[in-house]
């Protein structure tokens, strides 16, 4: 696991918009937040970008309610949707 961590701590992709344009996108944050989720810090994990957990969650019911056709599922990844915007929306704006 170790290896794995090292591996991709070394090869972090680089923002487009950030080297072009020189101010961070709504993504940025999202791949080092990921590594730390792996290294088992969660709190710097949500400090560094709040919405990758509640993604990970969203995509992980997403594939559940594609297999078994969940009741109330269209409506609970509707509600994932509008919260992880949000979380995004607001974590760039604090950011800036």
């Amino acid at each position: 696991m170790e290896s794995i961590i090292n591996y991709l701590e070394n090869h972090l992709l680089q923002c487009p918009t950030k080297k072009m344009i020189g101010i961070d996108c709504l993504g940025c944050g999202l791949q080092r937040s990921f590594i730390l989720l792996i290294k088992g810090d969660i709190t710097a994990s949500l400090m560094m970008y709040p919405a990758l957990i509640p993604l990970l969650v969203m995509l992980g019911y997403l594939i559940v309610h594609l297999f078994f056709k969940l009741k109330n599922g269209a409506k609970t990844l509707q509600f994932f949707y509008i919260l992880n915007s949000i979380l995004i929306i607001a974590n760039y704006i604090i950011k800036f």
